[in-house]
């Protein structure tokens, strides 16, 4: 049995959750996000908390079961607190800036990389990072790994589009002749 279905959701203050025929909306101070439900899965608000519980007990509800929780709750979250991933440019003449939508890279290649933002994301950059934002935790991070496939980083200097807490390992290069 899934231990993530168990656990109760807590709806912070400022949210509200509304259950639909087949939809959640669940609104807060960020925004408003609409979540699917599921058929199998029985959703109940009281007393300030989401609870989830399956209607049967055969496979599909149980691969539901904790997959429906979290994603209710990263839309609870989202509205509330919102989700920020950060990326760090590495590498002589690297640049990063943002203007409305739109992120324009300087990265090593012949031409500055443009990248428009999805709607409901925004970015803002401090020196060499940038950082992505939104109420989506799925949108954010589709958007930061994008802006990585860029110029990811490279194993033997590093040089990259990294995000702030990734380790690269590092390999060796050419031993010199003898």
């Amino acid at each position: 049995m899934s231990r993530i279905g168990k656990t109760p959701i807590p709806i912070p203050k400022g949210v509200e959750v509304t259950l639909n025929q087949g939809t959640i909306q669940v609104k807060g101070p960020k925004g408003e996000v609409t979540v699917d439900a599921h058929p199998m899965i029985v959703y109940q608000v009281d007393g300030g908390q989401v609870q989830l519980e399956r209607k049967q007990n055969n496979k599909i509800a149980r691969e539901q079961y904790g997959l429906r929780r979290t994603l209710l709750n990263n839309a609870i979250v989202g509205v509330s607190q919102g989700f920020e991933k950060g990326l760090e440019l590495v590498g002589v003449g690297y640049r990063v800036s943002v203007s409305g939508n739109t992120v324009e890279l300087s990265v090593g290649y012949s031409h500055p990389q443009q990248f428009t933002l999805p709607e409901g994301v925004s970015a803002r950059t401090e020196g060499n990072k940038l950082f992505v934002s939104g109420i989506s935790k799925e949108h954010v991070g589709e958007a930061a790994a994008k802006i990585r496939r860029i110029r990811p980083p490279e194993p033997y200097k590093g040089k990259g589009i990294k995000y702030i807490n990734e380790e690269i390992r590092r390999k060796a290069g050419k031993s010199a002749k003898k």
